[in-house]
């Protein structure tokens, strides 16, 4: 039985490297000192059906959170995007513009700021396999900034909503643990046609110390690396006015802008193209103070994928955990905190 767990588990492990931050540390095989609390760990009788083979970790003097269990996570987070193959249509009660391919158009140094709230409900299948869903809402603020034909920065808040799964597997040994965690959600702003589908992949090692006269107190502390993957179409339209907030003070200084690059650096090529698109949108915000909705489309990726996160966890009892989780190292920063109630059923 003892080879048949380790392979599941590795199976288990090499399914779930598709993973963001775990429900709470693995079970854990409690340390010599504590040896009162490990024998009193072995004598548990578990009744419970989750996680399966429970019995089995008490057994081995192993100590499992309660399975099931509803985290309320706040979050908030900063990263650079890269916008490629943009195109952008126009329309108002004249004019009906198509999606145009427009590779002329440049932006440098955008950037997404997000913040919001999930609840995960939660649930140990095996003592080594959580698996949960995420529901949640977050407001969403969208930097663009355009740098060629002119110069503009575009600031779009909006909110978005948040639905999906995750898995989580992991091992603990004498207070160290490894985890492995992803979840797979579809965000829908508010803004957009469709969905944007999100991969996350987070990889954790960390330390649990248990309060030496009261063993199921404990503070875990952790280290690791994050992977987000955003990448995908974002369709959708908007109205100029929502587009440049402040319109009605930055529209003489567009027009100019763009007249002064149409005749003294646009391309005869790019003319063609501008004239268009770009054109019509220049003079519906000369002429009628922005009325029209722009239509646009985009590949938008996150700048990196990857960056480095620490974190640490107080358990007050099996039932409540507070918890916090910091990224600081990489282009995207980012900072969690949650409270965890976890239960047996």
């Amino acid at each position: 039985m003892r080879n048949t767990y380790l392979q599941f588990f590795a199976i288990v492990t090499l399914l779930s490297v598709c993973t963001v931050a775990s429900q709470t540390q693995p079970g854990t095989l409690v340390r010599n000192v504590h040896k009162d609390y490990v024998d009193s760990l072995k004598q548990v009788k578990y009744d419970y059906k989750f996680p399966i083979w429970g019995q089995k970790a008490y057994d081995r003097g192993i100590d499992l959170a309660y399975p099931a269990g509803a985290m309320v996570n706040y979050i908030w987070m900063n990263q650079g995007i890269v916008i490629d193959n943009f195109q952008l249509g126009f329309k108002n009660d004249q004019t009906d513009i198509p999606l145009t391919d427009m590779d002329m158009i440049q932006f440098e140094n955008s950037q997404n700021t997000s913040y919001g709230i999930n609840v995960r409900p939660d649930l140990w299948v095996l003592p080594f396999l959580n698996v949960y869903g995420i529901f949640g809402y977050a407001h969403l603020k969208t930097e663009v900034n355009l740098v060629y034909p002119v110069k503009l920065t575009s600031v779009v808040e909006q909110g978005a909503s948040t639905a999906g799964f995750g898995l989580m597997s992991g091992f603990a040994v004498g207070g160290f643990f490894m985890s492995v965690d992803a979840n797979f959600t579809w965000n829908k702003p508010e803004l957009l046609e469709k969905a944007v589908p999100v991969n996350v992949l987070g990889l954790r090692l960390g330390k649990n110390f248990k309060f030496k006269n009261n063993p199921s107190r404990n503070l875990t502390f952790w280290a690791g690396g994050m992977r987000v993957n955003a990448k995908g179409v974002t369709s959708g339209q908007i109205t100029i006015s929502e587009a440049l907030p402040g319109f009605v003070e930055k529209k003489d200084q567009i027009v100019s802008d763009y007249y002064n690059w149409y005749d003294n650096e646009a391309t005869p090529a790019e003319k063609i193209v501008a004239d268009k698109v770009l054109t019509p949108v220049i003079e519906n915000i000369d002429k009628a103070n922005g009325n029209g909705t722009v239509r646009y489309a985009m590949d938008k990726n996150l700048k990196e994928l990857w960056n480095g996160i620490i974190g640490a966890q107080f358990q007050y009892n099996k039932n409540w955990q507070l918890r916090s989780e910091a990224g600081i190292i990489g282009d995207r920063k980012s900072f969690l905190i949650s409270l965890n109630y976890r239960f047996l059923l």
